[in-house]
């Protein structure tokens, strides 16, 4: 019996595990990619990592490669700081350096991470407003992030 556990353990971890090798950076879930794609994929990766360079100041770049995020000024108000994970994740919003509220933007497609590093900060940087309107909301509690109703409209039932 104590065998079997163990059997059953053991194929349940390598299950994962090759699920896991299987799957594109990130990525479960979505339809398994072929020789193709997954060369396409790291294609776009690289490209993505390039742009990210070119359009981000060298201290910033560092910053994001050192921290795992990149901080970005709200332009209208002073004192708020964004920072953008380096990977996928909510976007943390600071004021004064004390956690407000957690932001959730993705894009509708799969993108490179670094685009997506980049779609926040031009977002941010080009229309606040918009971005934090249509940015799904966290607030901070003792044990993380909770969702925050959306306004203007109720909870689904």
């Amino acid at each position: 019996m104590v065998l079997t556990v163990i059997a059953l353990e053991l194929l349940f971890v390598l299950l994962i595990v090759c699920l896991l090798c299987r799957a594109p950076y990130g990525v479960l879930g979505q339809q398994p990619m072929g020789s193709a794609r997954r060369t396409e994929w790291r294609q776009a990766q690289e490209r993505a990592e390039l742009l990210l360079q070119e359009v981000l100041a060298e201290d910033e770049y560092r910053q994001l490669n050192r921290r795992g995020y990149l901080e970005v000024a709200s332009p209208s108000r002073s004192r708020r700081t964004y920072r953008v994970p380096r990977h996928q994740g909510q976007v943390k919003v600071f004021e004064d350096g004390v956690p407000v509220m957690a932001l959730c933007v993705q894009p509708v497609e799969s993108i490179p991470d670094g685009d997506v590093v980049l779609m926040h900060k031009l977002m941010i940087e080009g229309n606040e407003d918009e971005y934090l309107r249509i940015a799904n909301r966290f607030e901070p509690t003792l044990y993380g992030f909770i969702a925050i109703r959306p306004r203007g409209r109720a909870w689904p039932n």
